[in-house]
């Protein structure tokens, strides 16, 4: 895979507790960004706490809360494996292996693994876009200005094209921008307009990228096409919310009406 930034998120480089010889606060970070993540998934384990890098009490309480959970001694500290089963999540759904005979399969495959383990964001020090899913999509990067909506997709197709030993930047390069892929597309003769999708739905399959369009070669957001049905599209999409937003929370499976809404179709056929 390119884009193999996650494994990062997966390790703290040494054992971390309250008045722990070697804390950081990068790792404490950390830990207490998958507490936080826990407690989303599971808002009555206690595991949410303020992410300020500071192993105190609070973090020490909530470390305690998720070992009671998992029916683990409640010591209250974290080493690596603690911090594995912490991350699992992500774990899973980069490093499963895939088991679909075709690309397209493959992507949609992908994509359900990462909706299962519901990838989201935090907001860290004001800043939303931020959190270890962010960071694994946007190769590193969060923070308020990161829109990790083309991050996901990215992340979704590397993994498919790399289970059949294919590089997916031969396709499209790697980028976190909707108008760089849209006007990728254009230039190879794999982006149908809108207009077009319309009057021949059978264009879109399952597996391709939509792109919606504010103006003609201006896109906002992006997201996996996992089946087409009547006038509609099912998507999985990140950085999304209930709303569609462009900049949204959370990996989501969406329902968008093709016929009402500027969705332009890359596809991903050359590299089938």
């Amino acid at each position: 895979m390119k884009k193999d930034e996650y494994k990062k998120e997966l390790v703290i480089k040494e054992t971390q507790k309250r008045k722990g010889p070697t804390n950081s606060r990068k790792e404490v970070m950390k830990i207490q960004s998958w507490l936080t993540l826990f407690s989303i998934k599971n808002p009555s384990s206690g595991t949410a706490t303020e992410i300020d890098g500071d192993f105190g009490p609070a973090t020490e309480r909530s470390v305690k809360n998720f070992q009671t959970i998992h029916g683990l001694p409640a010591t209250g500290i974290v080493d690596q494996e603690l911090f594995s089963i912490l991350s699992n999540g992500m774990a899973s759904a980069f490093d499963t292996p895939l088991t679909s005979d075709n690309l397209r399969d493959l992507v949609i495959e992908a994509a359900h693994n990462h909706l299962e383990e519901h990838p989201q964001e935090l907001i860290i020090k004001g800043q939303s876009n931020s959190g270890p899913w962010v960071r694994s999509y946007m190769d590193g990067h969060d923070g308020a200005v990161w829109f990790w909506c083309m991050g996901f997709v990215q992340a979704i197709i590397d993994q498919a094209a790399s289970a059949q030993g294919k590089n997916f930047k031969t396709l499209m390069p790697l980028t976190y921008s909707c108008d760089i892929v849209g006007k990728t597309g254009l230039d190879k003769g794999i982006l149908s307009r809108y207009q077009k999708i319309r009057q021949d739905p059978s264009i879109i399959k399952p597996g391709d990228i939509f792109l919606n369009q504010k103006s003609r070669f201006d896109w906002t957001h992006t997201g996996i096409i996992i089946d087409v049905d009547d006038d509609t599209i099912q998507t999985i999409e990140g950085n999304t919310n209930h709303a569609g937003s462009r900049n949204g929370i959370a990996v989501m499976k969406r329902t968008r009406n093709f016929r009402k809404a500027k969705l332009d179709i890359f596809s991903i056929e050359t590299l089938v």
